[in-house]
């Protein structure tokens, strides 16, 4: 894995386009947009938001797109396809960028292109329940989130696709902030509309799961969340994560299960 320090000469300038999905983000974008003033440009692309999203939006950026949603993947593909920068920062409405983070990916601005791999991850740390989360899995959550234009493409399991590159990836110290979801009630509804769209994928692919598969899946998540990635050591925000975990997959085992009865 290469590493690059904040520091570097600044002798050539690359453009860094920000690409942001959001849907109903009011309460985000602001601050979101803020925390990107040091970019080249932000494309914005929304499904057709009832809050004040594009609104505020507005103050920061005229790249804002409306866009059906057809799932995750191909709502970032139309993103990064507006963009004009020679490289494509990724970032969710609720995540922020740290200011040793931004002046790190700045300072890469003063590389030659040939001196620079084709992507970069960086640790997002997030913030649950009231607390930084630094165990349970979530952390250090390292996130492929820089990427060259013309070596990237998305791919991954719904809902969880992601940026990839075909070169090399380098590793970049500074942190992503994540804050995520505002109670718990939200919380539970992402679960529901994740499992949603997994179980919808894993159907399509003739996968198929029994009561066996739900239990064992649940009981062997929260295992691994409580005990191997020791969300124990995050007290009860780890013991909350660990019951999450165990009842997304268990509720994604069922959605499989359901979609092949209904398919009968």
């Amino acid at each position: 894995m290469l590493c690059y320090p904040a520091g570097l000469c600044e002798n050539l300038r690359v453009k860094i386009s920000a690409s942001i999905i959001v849907f109903n983000e009011e309460s985000n974008i602001r601050e979101l947009c803020e925390s990107l003033s040091w970019v080249d440009e932000i494309v914005m692309v929304d499904s057709d938001s009832s809050d004040r999203t594009k609104e505020i939006a507005r103050e920061f950026t005229d790249k804002i797109f409306d866009r059906e949603f057809l799932g995750y993947k191909d709502k970032h593909q139309f993103a990064d396809s507006m963009t004009t920068g020679d490289w494509i920062f990724w970032i969710d409405a609720d995540e922020r960028v740290t200011p040793e983070l931004r002046d790190e990916i700045e300072s890469l601005r003063g590389l030659a292109e040939t001196e620079l791999p084709d992507g970069f991850e960086m640790a997002r740390k997030t913030w649950f329940a009231g607390r930084w989360i630094k165990h349970s899995g979530w952390y250090p959550d390292y996130q492929m989130r820089l990427y060259r234009k013309d070596k990237s493409y998305w791919d991954g399991v719904a809902p969880h696709e992601t940026a990839r590159v075909t070169g090399k990836i380098g590793r970049l110290k500074g942190e992503l902030l994540h804050y995520t979801k505002r109670d718990l009630s939200e919380y539970h509804r992402t679960i529901d509309s994740y499992t949603t769209l997994a179980a919808r994928y894993h159907a399509s692919k003739g996968k198929t799961a029994g009561a066996g598969s739900m239990l064992i899946g649940a009981i062997a998540a929260f295992l691994r969340t409580f005990i191997l990635k020791q969300g124990f050591r995050d007290g009860v925000q780890g013991l909350m994560i660990a019951f999450f975990t165990s009842y997304g997959v268990f509720l994604k085992k069922a959605k499989i299960w359901e979609a092949g009865r209904t398919e009968e």
